[in-house]
């Protein structure tokens, strides 16, 4: 039960009608007191409290204010003797429900067996379905010991089935196939952590220039095209850095999963995050290990792990396709343009230039060049005019493909025939067929040695090669015929491949991320059309749709019109195009009394060790008790286990790794530490951990220091520096450096609800609203602040439809246009029209509202990855008409919040300070992941997402603690008084002068930190 209720929330749940309040008679004081809140919280949860501690203390004073009975004499209420037995049995019989009985658990415990799939096998889940069962049936529920059984009994029912069915669909030479490998890689030595952590510091010793040199001066005959896997790790591992080796060795693992030869349907109704539990167990098991199971559960866990595992090989080999490309383009360009560079100056004045020609030339047209000419124009200057035009025309183009095409044909091009032979594209769109077309080509001459297609061969060209480059690729033979270069042709149609790829117009079969577009989408909508739209709070009719948008845009773009020339801070110019001029915030000092306040705080607690303050969290939230093994059974005791996982999440969390832990720590050794963050920590856990104190936050905070709760959060996203023999790390193009970035959903007081580890280059909207949707703490977020880099018409638009509230702080503010509401009335809103443009076009959205409802919902269910699912609409599909009707509704939502933005000074302070807090929160990264540089210092994604996660829950830590030491010297009066508004409204407990991260590591679970609150 929930222990802070809204005035509102009291009347509505917990006031007594005249019907409940006739079985209150003859009854005592205490008697009735305990009765009413017991029919009031049954009617409420469908379940009796377990004890008097459960009700919250505000709703016994109000239900004891309505029953003018003094709320002491709720402590008096008897619960364990025949009064509160005959109470019960009362009020189940006023609703109409009955007691569980054994035949009613043995009905639940197989229809929950049959929603495990629906659930997830996510036992809270389940908890809460077979509650909700068992109120529609008027069951009273069991004990939560009785019920867990339950839970746990329905979960082996269905996995003991689910094990056999998927067994009996196995055919006898796949489960041979599986019993050779596994017997075979038996004798393999699992790679410790340390084998591969040199060898990874050996991949990260070669520089890029020296890897490239390397790369260039590499003959064909020299490279392995065979490149086995050696060890069960191997199977498991990530790809390395991009190249043509990394390409042969994802190659190698799915030519291993494809022996197995599983069927096409085999998992096809399973829900991915189903598999993933089965594969999370057989990735830290052993081959030997995998032997001991039973025949059925071995076959399964080792079919959903090579399952899961080829998609995410095929999904690889996308990326490296795609990387390896780029790559080919980026480098040719890079080195012509340095060649270039060294004699390249630009001439200015060209157009007079020509001019003075033009007339000497007329003046002596009998002259030679040397004596008319170049005593007008310099031969330098005319040297220099021949230099920028190969630099910038046709010449620069050829000599950018020259180097393409030589870095293609002399290495790269060992990959066409796996990526032909390994990877089946296929596109839902005509458009696009002549891709697919050109592939087929590739395919049909892969083994021939010719230079040219044949003359009669119809080669697409349209659509695949780029405008502009077919007279450069493209060769004319001595009759004039035109002969299409295979080499040439082969890189042009790798280059609209990667387009076509990134924005999934080309999906790939078996692949997850680069699926058939259609399986991201709800295939039962048309079925489902108006549940859809009710769970996005979206009107069924477009008309009406369209009606609020439009009076929205109307009576925003008025009252900007009416306020804009009484606002001193905003300025409209009539001429160039920075028309808009918006005064900057003036920057406020922080209050002296926070000063103080953090004075008096590193006195009480100087110097507490971050490491007491993640133990002190965990003893008081228990956020351990999320981590459960992976695997079937532990023998480790409660205490023991706390005491590795506190330090396992110190060590990650600050970057200071397991052994430097370990070697401090007695008593725990390296090796039990690592099984310990090998088996129980997992992503999803370390989320549900920092739910659970984000939580406790929110439980936590006193209303009269804090202020009431918010539904606002700032997000953005900070670069950390890593390991690069992966495809996570790229180069930062702003920041420099290789690393990756870190993107945080802040609240106003510095709680953080959702971190994701992405890529330099991904989409920062896709993360930010994969943020507000994924999210699973108890805040109910409806705005979001987002720098400019978050914001995008595409972001506008998804936002509206899934009920958020965008505000980005827009840095280019000076070139924003208005747009208007309809045609035909150029002379709406004067004092606006120097940023007015054109109106919106109303008839995209009407025909394609369906489709961005349908893409919206997809989106909520998270059918899949939120970046997959945006990949549809970037710059490179532009036609797309779903994307075309997202960017005009974009338009309209962005102009309600220009105008908006530009009246009020209070909305532009709000956005800033949400900003702040967000950027506070990137400043005490630094300061708790300091370890190795503050560098993530592995190639896994697996380890970087739980180094990044783990630093999450450390952080969070962090605040709880310093919520509830703010607090406890705030309760004394004289520092509340002193305290004033302006004081309260920049208190943040993301603070850390009294915090030694450092030094000696000791961990005793029987020392607590001295803090009465909370």
């Amino acid at each position: 039960m929930k222990k802070t209720w809204q005035p509102e929330e009291l009347v509505e749940y917990w006031t007594l009608l005249p019907l409940e309040l006739g079985l209150l008679n003859q009854k005592n004081d205490e008697n009735r007191l305990g009765f009413a809140i017991l029919l009031k919280f049954f009617e409420i949860y469908a379940r009796f409290p377990e004890n008097n501690q459960e009700i919250s203390k505000i709703v016994v004073d109000y239900v004891a204010k309505l029953l003018d009975i003094s709320p002491q004499k709720y402590s008096y209420y008897d619960w364990q003797g025949r009064s509160i037995k005959y109470h019960r049995a009362q009020i189940r019989e006023f609703f109409g429900f009955q007691e569980t009985k054994v035949s009613d658990a043995f009905e639940l415990t197989t229809w929950l067996a049959e929603q495990a799939l629906i659930y997830e096998l996510k036992f809270e889940q389940l908890k809460l379905a077979a509650l909700a069962r068992l109120r529609n049936l008027k069951l009273e529920p069991p004990t939560d010991s009785r019920l867990e059984r339950i839970i746990r009994s329905a979960i082996r029912n269905f996995e003991s089935k689910f094990f056999r069915d998927i067994t009996s669909q196995l055919s006898n030479q796949s489960k041979k196939w599986i019993d050779d490998f596994l017997k075979e890689k038996a004798s393999d030595q699992e790679l410790d952590d340390n084998t591969e952590v040199n060898h990874d510091k050996q991949l990260n010793n070669l520089g890029d220039m020296q890897l490239s040199q390397q790369l260039d001066n590499t003959n064909h005959s020299e490279i392995n095209t065979d490149v086995p896997i050696l060890t069960w790790a191997e199977l498991k591992t990530d790809p390395g850095r991009i190249g043509v080796e990394s390409f042969q060795k994802e190659v190698a693992k799915l030519e291993i999963f494809e022996q197995l030869e599983l069927p096409a349907d085999l998992f096809k109704k399973i829900p991915t995050k189903v598999l993933q539990v089965y594969k999370s167990r057989v990735v830290v098991e052993h081959p030997r290990d995998l032997r001991r199971h039973p025949e059925h559960i071995r076959y399964t866990l080792f079919t959903a792990f090579c399952w899961l595992r080829s998609q995410e090989v095929i999904d690889n080999l996308v990326e490296l396709l795609i990387q390896i490309v780029h790559r080919i383009s980026a480098n040719a360009e890079k080195r012509v343009d340095k060649e270039l560079i060294q004699d390249f100056k630009r001439v200015h004045g060209k157009n007079n230039l020509l001019y003075q020609m033009a007339e000497a030339s007329l003046k002596t047209p009998d002259g030679t060049i040397k004596d008319v000419i170049f005593p007008v124009v310099s031969e330098v200057t005319l040297k220099n005019l021949v230099k920028e035009y190969k630099s910038t025309g046709n010449a620069y183009r050829e000599k950018v493909y020259t180097v393409m095409r030589s870095s293609y044909g002399g290495y790269y091009r060992r990959i066409l025939p796996l990526i032909l032979n390994k990877l089946e594209f296929r596109s839902n769109n005509e458009v696009h067929r002549p891709v697919i077309q050109a592939i087929s080509i590739l395919k049909k001459y892969a083994d021939s040695k010719q230079r040219y297609y044949d003359a009669g061969e119809d080669i697409p060209i349209d659509g695949v090669l780029r405008s502009g480059w077919q007279e450069i690729i493209l060769e004319t033979g001595a009759d004039d015929e035109i002969k299409v270069n295979r080499i040439n042709y082969e890189l042009s149609v790798l280059q609209a491949l990667r387009e076509k790829l990134r924005c999934k117009e080309i999906w790939v079969v078996g692949a997850n991320r680069y699926r058939n577009p259609e399986e991201d989408l709800p295939a039962d909508f048309e079925a489902q059309r108006l549940e859809y739209f009710q769970a996005l709070k979206q009107p069924s009719d477009v008309e009406v749709f369209i009606a609020n948008l439009q009076q929205s845009l109307e009576q925003s773009l008025t009252l900007l019109d009416k306020g804009i020339p009484k606002n001193n801070l905003v300025t409209l110019k009539t001429t160039g195009k920075s028309r808009i001029c918006v005064s900057p915030l003036n920057p406020q000092n922080e209050p002296v009394n926070l000063t103080r306040l953090k004075t008096e705080i590193t006195r009480r607690w100087r110097m507490t060790s971050l490491l007491d303050i993640l133990k002190e969290t965990d003893l008081r939230v228990k956020f351990s008790q999320h981590f459960q093994s992976v695997s079937t059974r532990e023998v480790l005791s409660n205490h023991t286990l706390q005491k590795r996982l506190l330090l396992c999440l110190y060590g990650l969390g600050t970057n200071t790794g397991l052994k430097r832990l370990s070697d401090e720590i007695k008593g725990d050794n390296y090796q039990d530490l690592l099984h310990v963050k090998r088996h129980f920590i997992q992503k999803e856990q370390l989320r549900n951990a920092i739910a659970c104190v984000a939580n406790a936050i929110f439980t936590a905070r006193i209303s009269t220091i804090w202020g009431e709760g918010t539904t606002a959060c700032a997000s953005d996203s900070k670069k950390f520096g890593a390991w690069d023999q992966n495809l996570m790390t790229e180069w930062h193009i702003r920041y420099g450096g290789r690393g990756v970035m870190i993107y945080w959903h802040v609240e106003k007081n510095s709680v953080c609800i959702y971190s994701q580890l992405k890529t330099c280059s991904s989409s920062e909207v896709a993360a930010m609203i994969e943020g507000l949707l994924r999210h699973c703490t108890e805040m109910k977020v409806e705005t979001n602040y987002v720098d400019s880099h978050g914001q995008h018409e595409v972001a506008f638009a998804f936002c509206h439809l899934l009920g958020f509230q965008l505000m980005p702080r827009l840095k280019r503010i000076n070139v924003q246009k208005l747009y208007r509401p309809s045609t035909g009335n150029n002379d709406a809103y004067p004092n606006l029209q120097p940023i007015l443009t054109r109106a919106i076009n109303w008839d995209l959205i009407r025909q394609q509202y369906d489709q961005m409802v349908k893409y919206a919902t997809a989106l909520r269910l998270g059918m899949a990855e939120t970046e997959a699912i945006l990949k549809r609409f970037t710059r490179g599909n532009l036609l797309h008409p779903t994307y075309q009707a997202l960017a005009e509704l974009g338009k309209a939502v962005k102009t309600i919040f220009l105008c908006k933005y530009l009246h009020s000074v209070e909305l532009r302070q709000e956005i800033n300070a949400g900003l702040n807090v967000v950027e506070n929160w990137n400043s005490a990264n630094s300061f708790i992941f300091y370890g190795k540089g503050g560098e993530i210092a592995t190639n896994r994604l697996s380890d970087q997402e739980l180094a990044v996660l783990s630093l999450h829950l450390l952080q969070i830590s962090l605040v709880y603690i310093n919520t509830l030491m703010i607090q406890q010297v705030l309760s004394q009066p004289q520092w509340m008084k002193l305290m004033k508004l302006e004081d309260l409204r920049a208190l943040s407990p993301l603070i850390w002068g009294h915090v030694n991260p450092y030094g000696t590591f000791r961990l005793d679970l029987n020392v607590r930190l001295p803090i009465e609150t909370g």
